[in-house]
Parts: C-alpha cells; structure tokens; sequence
C-alpha cells in the first residue's frame, strides 16, 4: 500500500514541479519583460497563485476525502494533475496568442493547486492509517521522500534534456517536454492507485458511526471541526509554514540563484540540484526512525535550529560558484528540510481525530504552504534583487526561529491512538493523547 501511494505521489508532485525548473524558459515565452527579473517575477507569481489555489482544493478534496474515503479523491488528484500539467505542455507562448498565453497558464497553474490541496494530506493519511503505531513516522517519511524524489526526477529530466539540445534549444521549445510527460505517467499513476483498498482506519470509523446512528462520514460542519480542531491547526500551521518555505528555498528557488545570481551554467545548477534531492530523498527515511525513538517535538526542534544554523552558510557556500560548492550549500539547506518535511507529514494525521483528519490536515498544510512556501521563489528573487544575494537564507533563518514557540505548545503525539484527537489539553507534554472526541 506504501509502495503504491509513493510512486502515485511521485508521479503527481513530478508534475508540480516542473514548473520551478522551468521558471526561467517560462518567464521568456509568457512573460516578455525588459529585464530577466522582471519576467522571472511575473513567472514565480503565477507559481504563487497555485498555492493561493491549495487551500481551496485542501478543503473541497478534504472534505470529499472525510466523507468518500481517501481512495476515491487520490484517484480525482492525480488525474485532474496530469491533464493541468499536460496543458501548459501545449500552451502557445505570448508571441502566437498575446495577452490569453499567460491568462491560460494562470488557469492551467490553478487547476493545478487545487489537485496539490488535495493530494498530500490525503496521501500522507492514507499511508498513516495502515501504518503500525510505532513506526509511523517511518511509514510517513515515504511521503517526503516521494516530494523529494519527484522534484529529483524533474530535475533530472530537464537537465538531460539541457545536455542533449542545448540550453538555448530548451528554452525555446524544450521546456515542453517534462510537461508532455504528465499524459503517460498520469495514466501509469491512475491505474497504479485504481488497484488501491481503503484505509482500516476510515473503514472502522464509517462502520462504527452508522452503527451509533451517527451522520456520514465526513457531514461534520466545518465551523464544527474548527472548534474542535482549531487550536492544533493554526499551531502546527506555524510549523508547517518553516516546512513550506524551506522545502522550496531548498528544492525550487536555489535552481534559480544558482543561474541568476551566481550565473552558473545551467547543466551543473541541475547536476547538483538533482544530488542534493536525492540524498534529501536517502535521508528522509532515517529521520522518520529517529522520529520514531526520539519522538516528534525532538525532532521538531532539531530541524528548526539545523535550518536556523545552515540556511545563511549553505547559500554563501553555493555562491562560491563551482559545482561542490552548489552541492554542499544544498545540502547543508536540505538536513533541516528534511527534518521539516517528515515531520510535518506524521503530525498531520496524528494531530487530528479520523472524522476530520483529511479536512483539518489538507486545510491547515495548505494555508501555512499557500502563505509562505508558495511565495518563496518570490519573495527570494525580490529580496535578492533589492538587497543581497544570500538575503532568502536571512529570511529563512529569521522564520525557523519563529515556530520554536508553536512546537513548544504542541502535544507530543508519538504512539497515539489514531481514533482520537491531539487535544489541545494535553499542550506542551509528552504523554500520547488517547481520548477520542468523534
């Protein structure tokens, strides 16, 4: 079941990803601007209008998810991703359509956010709830591992497709290619998750409320599940949002100082932006056992102050212009990234009650990622543009500092039972939460 939510989450988070890799042959053919900047901007722009998009499509797929089970939306996500995907793919630039080019990629980005509201959370639950209680942060770690790996294999195939046309080759019509790839690799992912079985978790939940009488799965109004769940969100959304802007420092925006600031050659950028995610991808597995043992705040805090330690050294370290260099900067970025990411991914189906778990999840990802890991790529090619080249990592370690106080306040919820919620009583202890409200 692990096996068959990763490879369908790779396949939906390639597709996403793309788009950062591109950033810059985009920028060209929708965007024409006097100045790189000001097309990049344009470009990363749109990038954030996705994920003002996600937290629409965390609470529509959220809530079908509540109700429908997670199956059936994971089907819906990863098929409304790769046809989004395959447009922009086919989309005529701004010299052959004008104005309509960029307003049809803001759509195709769009339709594209709302799938990505959905796909994680649900993913992330749906490995949760077969995953053994004392090894679910193993289990979860996958699905960063999945993200991580994505954006690996895309920047993979942009940069062998750099290396066998040429930059300037790709920029005017090779960027197409990894868009065009989302139609075979969509079908492989939908049929791969059309053989998938609902979760025991959200089995056991739906038959034991229709056997007290109660209303359907997923029926809960949504004020209901703010004030049950409320408190949990906006604490753990602070987390997230270290989680979000340090993932895409990491995995989008170094691609595009590396170019633009640093004017690397494009194939070494991708060469070491693909190692660093695949070793972010090795890692990731081994912080889920360390999360396992140690427990989830440890680890929490941990990444905040590897992010807060290595942000600002790991760019001045990648300005130094040469291939090891971009590699180690990457790297040094990547520990607490990872660290982010695995456990964002296990405290988002531990902190919530089954019921409600995909909504409150998918919801509380996607507003702290819509805020601040869609507008990274921005405001970093801002901040370097009006300040200092290694301002985004300034940025970022003034942020991870920031949610030390909202891991403080969150309940330590290793080895709970799946049944019941992370109640806010039980703030700032150790001790698993085991009372169920659903």
């Amino acid at each position: 079941m692990t096996a068959a939510a990763f490879g369908g989450t790779v396949i939906e988070w390639f597709d996403f990803a793309v788009y950062g890799y591109t950033a810059s042959a985009l920028a060209a053919t929708f965007f024409p601007s006097d100045t790189a900047v000001g097309g990049l901007l344009q470009t990363f722009a749109v990038f954030a209008v996705a994920f003002a998009m996600r937290p629409l499509g965390g609470f529509i797929f959220g809530r079908l998810g509540d109700r429908m089970g997670r199956r059936k939306i994971l089907l819906a996500t990863v098929l409304l991703m790769s046809i989004s995907t395959a447009v922009i793919g086919l989309l005529p630039g701004h010299a052959s359509i004008g104005l309509l080019a960029p307003i049809l990629l803001t759509i195709a980005r769009c339709l594209q956010g709302l799938s990505a509201g959905g796909e994680y959370a649900g993913a992330v639950a749906y490995v949760i709830e077969h995953a053994p209680a004392h090894k679910r942060a193993f289990y979860a770690s996958a699905m960063p591992a999945a993200t991580f790996g994505s954006f690996a294999a895309a920047a993979l195939l942009c940069w062998l497709i750099t290396e066998a046309i040429g930059s300037a080759a790709f920029d005017e019509w090779g960027w197409r290619i990894p868009f065009l790839a989302a139609i075979p690799m969509g079908i492989i992912a939908f049929l791969v998750r059309s053989h998938l079985e609902e979760t025991p978790e959200f089995t056991r939940m739906k038959e034991e409320r229709a056997s007290r009488g109660a209303a359907a799965a997923g029926r809960i109004p949504f004020g209901e599940i703010l004030r049950r769940e409320g408190r949990i969100m906006l604490t753990l959304g602070g987390f997230i949002a270290v989680t979000g802007l340090s993932f895409y420092i990491f995995s989008t925006y170094m691609t595009t100082f590396l170019r633009t600031v640093t004017e690397m050659p494009a194939n070494l950028v991708l060469g070491s932006n693909v190692l660093a995610l695949l070793c972010a991808t090795a890692l990731a597995p081994v912080m889920g056992l360390l999360s396992d043992k140690l427990g989830r705040r440890p680890v929490m805090f941990g990444a905040l102050v590897a992010l807060a330690v290595a942000a600002v050294p790991g760019y001045l370290i990648a300005a130094t212009g040469g291939f090891g260099g971009a590699l180690i900067g990457q790297l040094l970025v990547a520990v607490g990234a990872v660290a982010c990411n695995v456990s964002t991914a296990v405290m988002l189906s531990e902190a919530f009650a089954t019921v409600s778990r995909y909504t409150a999840s998918a919801v509380a990802y996607n507003v702290a990622y819509a805020l601040f890991g869609g507008t990274a790529p921005y405001v970093a090619t801002f901040l370097v543009d009006r300040t200092v080249g290694f301002s985004p990592a300034i940025y970022l370690t003034m942020m991870a500092l920031l949610p030390l106080i909202a891991v403080y306040l969150l309940p330590e919820t290793r080895g709970r039972d799946l049944a019941g919620p992370a109640r806010p009583e039980g703030v700032g202890h150790s001790a698993p939460v085991t009372e169920s409200h659903a």
